[in-house]
């Protein structure tokens, strides 16, 4: 089981590259530019990088200014050799699949008589092996890795906070390149994304920075910025909503305020005329008393 059990088949027939991308990043999507991009250089891997301020933090790549041939990887420097980091967006040839070390096995052995050895096939056993430090920096040896720098924003949205920061860059980049599809009407401010299936009372005042996910129902008179509420939630009237986030399905009372950076996970339902102050609660959860103070709630 697993990613390379299952597409590695699929994947290792054909000679087309193939992308790779990490879940928790945000980000321009420079799919075109890439597949060109590691089709001219001819090697084995092409990885996205991205500056950041404080390379001491990360690990960075170290690269070719020219070519872009990736030298090596240097995990969180003392002193600077690069301020680019692998952004989680990457195109790869179909060999690299070998580079992971399989073994082989044959089906039937273990308990009882099974088949005859003559009709035992071999399986992959794949060992638990890190992409980033082992199969990279080897690449990287052999000449076989590039680096190709990212144009635009990117963030990490691992953490709550990430989050909020990287869908901020979001829309601000809709804003440049996009700006029919953010939302607009009385009681819009800055940049708004809302699903065409939201419904938004009067006398709200949403924004700047909140994305309203589908089927979301947002009662009058509420209060909302630097927000996300996800598909299915329900805010009730006169709630305030500052810098946090409402998972799917949740129920945020009447005169609710909330702030700090909470985030809600899927279908909590928060009491009435409540105050919660940096609570982050986990899913299926129900909110009888105010959080004075940030804590989570299990």
């Amino acid at each position: 089981a697993g990613p390379l059990a299952l597409a590695g088949g699929v994947l290792a027939e054909g000679e087309e590259p193939f992308f790779v991308l990490n879940s928790d990043v945000i980000c321009e999507f420079p799919f075109a530019a890439l597949a060109r991009f590691h089709r001219q250089h001819g090697g084995q891997g092409s990885l996205v990088v991205t500056r950041v301020e404080e390379p001491a933090k990360y690990g960075v790549v170290v690269s070719e200014p020219d070519t872009g041939r990736i030298r090596c990887f240097v995990e969180k420097p003392r002193v600077f050799v690069s301020n680019k980091i692998d952004a989680g967006r990457g195109g790869f040839s179909p060999g690299i699949l070998q580079r992971i070390q399989v073994g082989l096995s044959a089906a039937g052995l273990g308990g009882g008589p099974g088949p005859p050895r003559s009709a035992l096939r071999p399986l992959p056993q794949l060992r638990p092996t890190s992409i980033e430090k082992e199969i990279f920096p080897a690449m990287a040896q052999e000449g076989q890795l590039y680096a190709m720098e990212l144009q635009g924003f990117w963030m990490d949205i691992g953490r709550g906070g990430d989050f909020l920061t990287g869908m901020c860059m979001y829309l601000q980049a809709l804003r440049s390149q996009h700006p029919e599809k953010l939302h607009s009407g009385p009681g819009v401010v800055g940049n708004v994304l809302v699903d065409p299936s939201a419904k938004i009372g009067a006398n709200c005042v949403i924004g700047p920075n909140v994305t309203i996910g589908a089927g979301v129902v947002v009662e009058d008179g509420v209060r909302g910025g630097r927000c996300t509420v996800l598909e299915g939630a329900r805010i009730r009237s006169h709630s305030w909503l500052e810098s946090g986030g409402v998972g799917w399905s949740c129920s945020v009372g009447q005169w609710v305020r909330m702030e700090r950076g909470g985030v809600l996970g899927e279908d909590v339902i928060v009491n009435d005329e409540l105050y919660l102050n940096g609570a982050n609660v986990l899913p299926h959860k129900s909110i009888a008393e105010s959080v004075p103070e940030p804590r989570i709630i299990m």
